[in-house]
């Protein structure tokens, strides 16, 4: 049985049907200049029920070619996320 590969994210666009983009923040050593370099990934995943929301944090896994950029799975909610609305908090004049 081979082992899949599994990774977190955060669900950045469920605009798709049965689809959403998983963003996946990753932290490396530069290797000659030992600088911190942050990078953003991004996966198209499989969400058969359209279960999943923007802000949701999830755990995907690795499965068949789905469809030409999806390569992955949501296998469940690690936890949920709470989008609100933008509130101003500057006084009133």
């Amino acid at each position: 049985m081979v082992k899949r590969k599994t990774i977190k994210g955060l669900v950045v666009s469920d605009k798709m049907d049965k689809t959403v983009v998983i963003a996946v923040k990753t932290v490396s050593r530069h290797p000659l200049y030992k600088k911190l370099m942050r990078r953003v990934r991004k996966y198209m995943a499989h969400d058969e029920a359209n279960a999943y929301h923007v802000g949701d944090t999830v755990e995907i896994i690795e499965t068949r070619p789905l469809s030409s950029r999806k390569r992955w799975c949501v296998v469940n909610r690690v936890e949920a996320g709470h989008v609100g609305v933008a509130v101003d908090e500057g006084g009133e004049k």
